[in-house]
């Protein structure tokens, strides 16, 4: 059973997803401010954190920076902020994924399962699968019904980025310096020219991608 640790000092939605949690299975932790949410976090060691950017003592952000050192499970924000800085600053300070208030229980939890998926270690495996293509991740190969496509070391490069966190929210950011480097973290135009070469490439309907999908303004994830 994987535990979770709920940071919101909403008692309504702290309750809604205390329940809803544990009927999905979960065991859950509760706290309603950053500096229980260390707290609990350093004594319950859970597998998963919810995390509520706006909190009575500390600001998100900071309870990241209070995490990040040590814990390595995923983080996921929650916030009804819309400011897409608030967002990408989530993400650059150690979120793994973030998600908008209100939101639907359903898409949550199917983000959980993502998430806990990959803190499980799929996302390791030398081959990954899907419907309709294979990604040799050692062997730096793609067939795509059942046929090998070619692709540039670049387009392989941010393909494996998003391939080896299925699931997960990768900022812009974190992907043009994974791949192009420090000097290229506000080349935005870079992921949408190359994003839209592996879709046209990988895609069975590169117009509505269902793999290579994008957040606007956050970034991308792949989804198996």
């Amino acid at each position: 059973m994987s535990r979770v640790l709920v940071v919101d000092d909403d008692p309504q939605l702290s309750r809604a997803l205390r329940i809803t949690l544990r009927a999905a299975g979960y065991e859950v932790v509760n706290a309603a401010d950053g500096r229980t949410a260390l707290h609990e976090a350093a004594e319950e060691h859970p597998d998963l954190v919810i995390l509520d950017l706006g909190l009575p003592d500390l600001d998100g952000t900071e309870v990241l920076a209070g995490l990040r050192p040590w814990f390595t499970g995923p983080v996921l924000v929650l916030s009804a902020r819309v400011d897409s800085h608030d967002k990408i600053a989530a993400l650059d300070a150690g979120a793994d994924d973030y998600v908008s208030k209100p939101f639907d229980m359903g898409e949550l939890l199917a983000r959980l399962r993502a998430l806990l998926r990959r803190g499980l270690g799929e996302a390791d495996e030398p081959v990954v699968r899907t419907e309709h293509m294979t990604i040799d991740l050692v062997a730096k190969r793609v067939t795509v019904d059942g046929a090998v496509v070619r692709l540039t070391p670049t387009e392989w490069a941010l393909l494996s980025e998003l391939v080896r966190a299925p699931g997960r929210l990768i900022g812009q950011r974190q992907l043009l310096q994974s791949v192009w480097g420090p000097a290229y973290e506000k080349e935005t135009h870079y992921l949408r020219v190359y994003m839209a070469q592996l879709r046209r490439k990988l895609e069975p309907d590169p117009a509505r991608p269902r793999y290579l999908q994008t957040e606007p303004g956050m970034g991308y994830r792949f989804t198996p």
